[in-house]
């Protein structure tokens, strides 16, 4: 044991309770929790890409066991990421429009942890690349994720590897584990698209619905078209088939 490790030295304390800097002149209040929010969410995409690295490697290797307690972290900490969104939901807008101007061109859409993100859950659609190249070159951590198979054909081949198709896993006696994990995939999803609504609602809460975001973006106009991008299309096909939306194939 090391008994020159504290607290404060273990978690850098002082620097980063050093990096929270409000550009606000005179500085406005509300602009530290801003602030505070987003490097949060941040740290939590850290987390998130770091097991979203450890889910790849055992989906490749089939390892069951371990692709379902990996999904299940990366689920908790979305729910996180979601739930701390309702800390701004206190930012009134009289109060964000005294630092507004001070953002410049920032933008969320800037974020590379986020887009590494949604590259390795399986976006890989022209409008994303091109929304990406809009900031200039991909950022290596993005090319990284979409260099790497998405997570739904990663899952399917690991289906295969078993002979087991998708509507299988709907079918029989009881629920495998691999029902499991295909249930867990659309639930991580789901913790996505939510987070996604809760951000458009946060967003024209403050702002307004027409009102345009910081970067030149659209606003609440560019999220809502998020929130149906989907990551995980054949997860969610598979149930219309057992109801007259198609007669189950195999994938």
């Amino acid at each position: 044991m090391n008994d020159q490790i504290t607290y404060p030295s273990y978690l850098r304390l002082d620097e980063l309770l050093r990096l929270q800097q409000p550009q606000s002149q005179p500085e406005q209040s509300d602009e530290l929790l801003f602030i505070v929010v987003h490097q949060a969410s941040e740290l939590w995409f850290k987390a998130i890409l770091h097991d979203m690295d450890g889910l790849i490697v055992a989906l490749e290797q089939h390892d069951a066991g371990q692709v379902l307690w990996r999904l299940q972290r990366v689920n908790s900490l979305m729910r996180i990421v979601s739930a701390q969104l309702s800390a701004l939901d206190t930012l009134p807008p009289q109060h964000f429009a005294q630092f507004r101007t001070f953002l410049g061109t920032s933008s969320g859409s800037q974020s590379e942890q986020f887009r590494a993100i949604e590259a390795a859950s399986g976006l890989r659609d022209e409008h994303f690349v091109r929304t990406i190249e809009e900031h200039g070159e991909v950022p290596g951590i993005v090319a990284r994720a979409l260099a790497r198979p998405p997570l739904q054909d990663l899952f399917l081949a690991m289906l295969d590897a078993a002979g087991v198709k998708l509507e299988d896993l709907y079918l029989g006696p009881g629920p495998s584990v691999l029902f499991f994990l295909a249930e867990a995939l659309l639930e991580y999803e789901q913790q996505f698209a939510q987070w996604r609504f809760k951000h458009v609602q946060l967003v024209e809460r403050i702002i307004g619905p027409q009102t345009g975001g910081t970067g030149g973006t659209l606003g609440s106009r560019y999220l809502l078209k998020t929130i149906d991008q989907r990551f995980f299309p054949r997860l969610w096909e598979v149930r219309g088939e057992f109801f007259g939306a198609g007669a189950p194939r195999s994938v």
